[in-house]
C-alpha cells in the first residue's frame, strides 16, 4: 500500500495527488505531438477540477503557468501563453513608494490640511464660507471623539484662524454631541418633553388601551350571541 510519506512532494494541492501524476507521465511522453496533445487534455481537467477560475480573466493562461509549475518547469510542450521560469516566480515585486506626508497638526491629521487648503484656493465666497463650516465641524467632532471634554466654539475658531493665518471663519454653530454634554433637550432642536406630552396624550395611554380592550370584548361578546341566534334559527327553520 502506498502513503503519503513515501511519495514525492504535491506542489499545488489544489489539483490533487492524480493530476500530478497525470504531469509526471507527460514528461515520460517521447513522442511531442502525442505530449503536446496530453498536455491540452491535462489543461481541460485542471479547469474542470476548478470551475472558480473560470470567473478569473485569463484563466487559461493561469491553467497553463499552474501545468508549468507543477512540472517543475521541465514540461517541453507549446503553450498559447508565455512560458513561465523559475526566475520568474521567484522575482520579488517592487517596493511601493508609500506617501511620506509629515501633517503639521497631528491631532487633526493630513486629510484637513488638503481641505484647508483647497478652501484657501477658492476665489467662491460662498463654496469658501461652506468650506470653513465644514472644517470647524470636523474638527469639533475630532475634539469631542479624543477627548474627554467639551470644546467650545471659540477654541475651535482660534484653532482655525491660528492654522489659516485668520483667513478662514466659520458662520454656523457646529452641533457635536459628546458623552459629557448635559445641555437641555430644547438646545438639541425640535422636539422635547412637552411634545413628548402631548404624543402620550393623543396616541397612547393605559385609559385609552384599556377602553379599546373594552370595546374588543364587547364586539366579541356581541358577535358570539349573534353567531348563536343565528344557529339556533337555522335548526328552527330545518
Amino acid at each position: 500500500m502506498e502513503y503519503n510519506t513515501g511519495r514525492n512532494h504535491l506542489i499545488m494541492k489544489e489539483y490533487g495527488r492524480h493530476i500530478q501524476k497525470m504531469v509526471e507521465f507527460l514528461l515520460t511522453i517521447q513522442d511531442k505531438e502525442e505530449r503536446q496533445r496530453n498536455a491540452y487534455a491535462v489543461i481541460e481537467l485542471m479547469g474542470f477540477l476548478n470551475p472558480h477560475l473560470k470567473n478569473v480573466e485569463d484563466f487559461r493562461h493561469k491553467l497553463w503557468d499552474h501545468l508549468f509549475l507543477i512540472s517543475d518547469f521541465t514540461l517541453d510542450v507549446e503553450s498559447p501563453y508565455p512560458i513561465p521560469t523559475r526566475e520568474t516566480l521567484k522575482a520579488k515585486p517592487d517596493v511601493l513608494a508609500y506617501p511620506k506626508k509629515y501633517p503639521k497638526f497631528n491631532h487633526l491629521g493630513k486629510n484637513i490640511e488638503v481641505i484647508i487648503d483647497k478652501a484657501l484656493r477658492e476665489e467662491n465666497p460662498e463654496k469658501k464660507q461652506g468650506f470653513a463650516n465644514a472644517i470647524a465641524y470636523y474638527m469639533k467632532l475630532t475634539y469631542s471623539n479624543w477627548h474627554k471634554e467639551l470644546v467650545h466654539d471659540d477654541n475651535i475658531q482660534n484653532e482655525l484662524s491660528a492654522i489659516t493665518h485668520g483667513e478662514l471663519e466659520f458662520n454656523s454653530r457646529p452641533f457635536v454631541k459628546h458623552r459629557t454634554d448635559n445641555r437641555n433637550e430644547d438646545d438639541y432642536g425640535g422636539g422635547g418633553r412637552n411634545n413628548g406630552g402631548q404624543y402620550r396624550k393623543n396616541f397612547g395611554g393605559r385609559n385609552n388601551n384599556s377602553g379599546g380592550g373594552n370595546n374588543r370584548n364587547n364586539n366579541n361578546r356581541g358577535g358570539g350571541n349573534n353567531r348563536n341566534n343565528n344557529n339556533r334559527n337555522f335548526k328552527k327553520r330545518y
